[in-house]
């Protein structure tokens, strides 16, 4: 399998750090979003922002913003088809996905997603905490399935997946996966950094 577009996905509303967008917060020397992007660009053959609004509040991330195409912020899934209707305009066969708010995330992300994707190349990546069900290898041939089921009202992640079989790529800490949702949360990244 050839190297799949990465999808950074920060379409959501962060309510619990009151609005606006987390990964655009500083961290460190730079911001949450930038180490997410350092982390996933030299893992994947190109890379895309899913948000929503205004895209150029984006502009100095310096990546396509691609906003849902289901409206009133579905979830990561309206992200997910977003990201895939973007790489099929791309020719790409898959998409891995990675939340904007998680600056720790695995370096060997798509190399271990696509070993546990199997002949279709579905898969969620899971820690000992559990599945992380924003951190996913996609193939773009799903995508019109996706795209019914969204509009059929489905918004859990894990329910869509399973259904396809998904495989599931282990992960041997949480730290990895840890993201940033609150200021006290924003506070212990800085520390780990």
């Amino acid at each position: 399998m050839n190297a799949p577009l990465g999808v950074i996905l920060a379409g959501g509303l962060a309510t619990r750090m009151g609005g606006g967008d987390k990964g655009l917060l500083p961290l460190g020397d730079s911001t949450i979003l930038g180490h997410v992007i350092d982390r996933l660009a030299p893992q994947v053959a190109g890379l895309a922002l899913n948000a929503n609004g205004d895209p150029a509040r984006f502009a100095a991330v310096g990546l396509p913003v691609i906003a849902d195409s289901i409206a009133d912020f579905a979830g990561p899934l309206s992200g997910v088809l977003a990201g895939l209707d973007w790489a099929a305009d791309q020719g790409a066969s898959h998409i891995v996905t990675a939340a904007a708010d998680t600056p720790f995330l695995p370096c060997d992300l798509v190399p271990r997603l696509q070993l546990a994707g199997g002949n279709q190349g579905l898969a969620l990546a899971a820690s000992p905490g559990g599945r992380q069900p924003t951190f996913g290898l996609w193939p773009v041939a799903l995508r019109e399935d996706l795209r019914a089921a969204l509009l059929g009202g489905l918004r859990k992640v894990v329910l869509w997946t399973n259904d396809h079989g998904a495989g599931t790529a282990e992960f041997p800490d949480d730290i990895a996966f840890f993201n940033v949702n609150t200021p006290d949360d924003l506070a212990r990244a800085q520390g780990m950094l």
